[in-house]
């Protein structure tokens, strides 16, 4: 009984289960990054996207990744509208992707960006180490639920 209650009847959106999936990646990478950018960098001020120069360098870094985030977001709510006029529009899976998005930008973002390239840390002149843990562990939680969710919405899995 509960298996019929997850089974999804719309064909279309199973037919476009890929766009809805990848549109909710690209709508959370977008959503994760505006986070980032409006809370660390313009209203904390903990760092920029760029660290390794002057602060007007890091400022128009900023600048790019925000419109970077900009324009992940509004790709993603393109994609959305037509899966919406489609009547191919699968919520749960479209989480999924935003889970997904937003927990892998995250994690390469702490793991790729601050510790491999060291682009930026998230704070500085502070023990980094308790910031490191609560950044990435959130990321791989997001992760974590997107992969479950993703699974579960599988159409093959389902069939």
């Amino acid at each position: 009984m509960e298996k019929q209650r997850t089974r999804i009847d719309n064909s279309a959106a199973i037919q476009y289960s890929a766009r809805n999936l990848w549109s909710g990646i690209l709508f959370g990478i977008g959503v994760i990054a505006f986070i980032d950018e409006v809370v660390f960098h313009q209203l904390l001020h903990w760092h920029h996207f760029y660290d390794k120069s002057t602060s007007d360098v890091g400022l128009v870094s900023d600048g790019f990744f925000h419109a970077f985030s900009y324009f992940a977001t509004i790709g993603a709510s393109f994609m959305f509208a037509d899966l919406k006029r489609r009547n191919a529009f699968w919520l749960r899976r479209w989480i999924g992707g935003i889970l997904l998005g937003a927990g892998a930008f995250q994690l390469y973002d702490g793991t790729v960006q601050h510790k491999l390239m060291r682009l930026h840390q998230i704070r500085y002149n502070v023990n980094i180490a308790p910031y490191d843990w609560t950044w990435n562990l959130i990321a791989l939680a997001l992760l974590i639920a997107g992969i479950v969710i993703t699974l579960q919405t599988n159409p093959k899995r389902m069939s």
